[in-house]
């Protein structure tokens, strides 16, 4: 399984990233002969346009919405664009997989009517258990943040992905994070500062959550530009003996065999 970071820039796109969004790849023999398996993990402020750089889009077998911030999910409009009207033809709907709400969601983003919306391009399909998608086993769990949320375990080739989306502190996180070979977590916020409950992580959040569930990796991202990413660094190095990095555009980690 291999992750390419697309963007991971917090809250909105940065001066040297987009916003959240990851491109997931393995290889998978459905029956049909052997492929390459593509997902999108979040589609973020901005992502759209650097992804094409990474995959053709067109190849993208899904896309996995962690929730509905704009940050998260927005890029979906531009990727509406592309299936319907390309020089190619319209081209076949793939799944959207996301909280409840999210058809309506991104309707109403494109200023579409509800009905078809956006239901020709994608099949949109609501958080309610694990699902498979190729050699992708995908498990979403709810975690704390003022809207519907999830953090994603995502599993193929016998590696574990695990993906805070956006959170705060919570036995959900902990779940997700329980023995990943990666994990990759949102430090939106700095320790010391007035943070709101049960909305963002601080770096010493991220470290603690990594080093309680065993986590053998952390990456750290969604760092907002108005913080100095050092400083998440500093406090999940501090709170976590593995290896701990910061998540960077077009960073590529390979897991698993």
């Amino acid at each position: 399984m291999r992750l390419t970071v697309v963007g991971c820039s917090g809250s909105y796109p940065g001066p040297t990233s987009p916003a959240s969004c990851y491109l997931l790849e393995a290889e998978h023999d459905d029956g049909s002969g052997s492929r390459t398996w593509r997902v999108v993990v979040d589609l973020g402020s901005g992502a759209l346009g650097p992804l094409q750089a990474i995959a053709d889009p067109l190849s993208i077998d899904a896309v996995l919405l962690s929730h509905l911030h704009a940050d998260h999910c927005l890029d979906l409009c531009g990727y509406h664009v592309l299936r319907r009207y390309h020089p190619s033809g319209h081209q076949p709907r793939i799944p959207v997989h996301g909280p409840e709400g999210t058809a309506d969601r991104m309707a109403r983003a494109y200023d579409l009517p509800l009905d078809p919306g956006m239901h020709e391009e994608f099949d949109f399909r609501e958080w309610d258990g694990p699902v498979r998608i190729g050699p992708f086993a995908i498990d979403p769990v709810p975690v704390a943040h003022p809207v519907p949320a999830f953090g994603l375990r995502i599993e193929a080739d016998g590696a574990v992905l695990a993906y805070s989306g956006d959170t705060g502190p919570c036995a959900g996180l902990d779940r997700v994070a329980a023995d990943a070979d990666l994990f990759l977590a949102e430090a939106s916020f700095e320790e010391g500062r007035d943070n709101p409950p049960e909305l963002h992580l601080t770096g010493a959040d991220c470290g603690s959550t990594a080093t309680r569930a065993r986590a053998r990796r952390l990456v750290l991202t969604h760092v907002p530009p108005w913080h100095d990413p050092a400083v998440v660094l500093a406090e999940a190095t501090a709170a976590y003996d593995g290896p701990v990095e910061l998540a960077r555009p077009g960073a590529v980690y390979e897991l698993g065999s």
